[in-house]
């Protein structure tokens, strides 16, 4: 089983978007997968789940979202357990909150604590990895994908070291090669301060941690324009400088690659995924994927078949995802 974060320090490159597709192509394809949605601003659990059901899951005395698993462990007592909302038989949510955003004091705090081998302290570091272990173990899963908020902030630090891979969606614009910049390093850093403290400041805890290792999977090209099969001119320059960004930056490489390798020929290049302008608000108002749309809900004519065109590209993007994670999907 193996967790897979999507993080980007820019929002609007349609992370979240990626995250959801690919969770149904996964489960579609015959994979148990458990999607769990660590932004605060909780748009991934707002995608599978109506107004309604979020009201009820965010409840401050019976819901079942990610919030009310770490109630405890703030309150003074152990942490509380994990919930999946099931969205199908092989889909799983660990639902979002707002209210996360709380915790992120309480993480930032814990970081520098570990220094000082405070156990307490770990056992907060360590809080979203325990929950996601015991979800994935409690749904069966065999992938699960993890959204972050567009930020290097204490949450997403305690979600990265719970990772095993990381998936860079990036958006063809300066924001995103900037992002890159900042990200790379920072996934760095933030791994070997993890090993650190493994080594040598965790051997008090009698509990499991997470190893940290945060590989990075690959980056996916979003929401470019596309004229006659390749993306325009106003896209492309910026297209053209991610593949020795993210070489440079993200990887840790010397400069000894061709500096004119393109992200089509990129093998750090996951997928190069076309904005579906007119089919994204069809897919909300039927609460279903792009690909999963049918005539019934409008797609007809052309738009069936940008939703066929949409059904192989994140299929190969999902083969992609699986088997730089070592998993076989059909």
């Amino acid at each position: 089983m193996k967790t897979i974060a999507f993080f980007n320090n820019k929002g609007g490159v349609g992370k979240t978007s990626l995250v959801y597709h690919l969770a149904w192509m996964f489960s579609s394809r015959g994979k148990r997968v458990l999607a769990v949605d660590l932004d605060p601003q909780a748009n991934l659990s707002s995608m599978f789940l109506t107004e309604d059901k979020l009201e009820v899951l965010w409840d401050d005395q019976s819901g079942r979202s990610i919030s009310q698993s770490l109630r405890p462990l703030q309150e003074g007592e152990g942490l509380g357990s994990a919930f999946v909302e099931n969205i199908t038989n092989d889909l799983g949510l660990i639902v979002g909150n707002l209210a996360l955003s709380r915790f992120e004091d309480r993480l930032s705090d814990s970081w520098g604590r570990c220094f000082s081998k405070d156990v307490l302290a770990f056992r907060f570091m360590s809080a979203f990895y325990t929950l996601i272990q015991d979800a994935a173990k409690q749904f069966s899963s065999d992938i699960v994908l993890i959204d972050v908020g567009p930020n290097l902030g204490a949450i997403n630090r305690a979600a990265m070291i719970a990772t095993d891979q990381v998936v860079f969606p990036l958006a063809a614009d300066m924001f995103s090669i900037q992002g890159l910049k900042n990200l790379g390093p920072t996934l760095r850093e933030w791994r070997e301060e993890w090993k650190e403290l493994l080594q040598s400041k965790a051997g008090d805890v009698k509990f499991p941690l997470p190893s940290g290792l945060m590989q990075p999977s690959g980056y996916v090209v979003m929401q470019h324009g596309v004229r006659e099969g390749r993306p325009v001119k106003a896209y492309r320059k910026w297209v053209d400088r991610i593949p020795s960004t993210y070489r440079s930056f993200v990887i840790g490489e010397q400069p000894s690659y061709s500096p004119t390798v393109s992200v089509e020929s990129d093998p750090y290049s996951l997928a190069l995924l076309k904005h579906y302008r007119s089919l994204m608000p069809m897919a909300q108002e039927h609460r279903k994927p792009i690909f999963f749309l049918k005539p019934s809900d409008g797609a007809i004519g052309s738009h069936y078949q940008a939703v066929q065109e949409c059904y192989g590209h994140f299929l190969q993007l999902a083969k992609q995802v699986a088997k730089n994670a070592n998993m076989d999907l059909q």
